[in-house]
C-alpha cells in the first residue's frame, strides 16, 4: 500500500521553507506563498499530506489529499 508523501511548511531564518522528507524544496518570504506552493505539491501526489507549522515550530494544521487508504468505518 502506498504511503502519503509529506510536505511541511516551516519557519526558516527570515522566511518559510517547504520541505519533503527533511530536504528543502523551496524557500519563500511569506508563509502564505509557502502554504500555496506546499498545497500544490501535495495535491499533485496520489496520496499527499501538507503539515503547516507556526512560527514557534508547533503544528498548526494538517491537510491530506487523495484517496484515504484507511477510511473510517460506518
Amino acid at each position: 500500500m502506498s504511503r502519503r508523501v509529506r510536505y511541511t511548511v516551516q519557519p526558516k531564518g527570515t522566511g518559510w521553507d517547504v520541505t519533503k522528507g527533511g530536504e528543502a524544496v523551496s524557500h519563500h518570504r511569506t508563509k502564505e506563498v509557502a502554504v500555496e506552493i506546499g498545497r500544490r505539491l501535495a495535491k499533485a501526489e496520489d496520496l499527499g499530506q501538507l503539515i503547516i507549522k507556526k512560527q514557534n515550530g508547533r503544528i498548526q494544521e494538517e491537510r491530506t489529499y487523495g484517496a484515504d487508504p484507511f477510511p473510517p468505518r460506518g
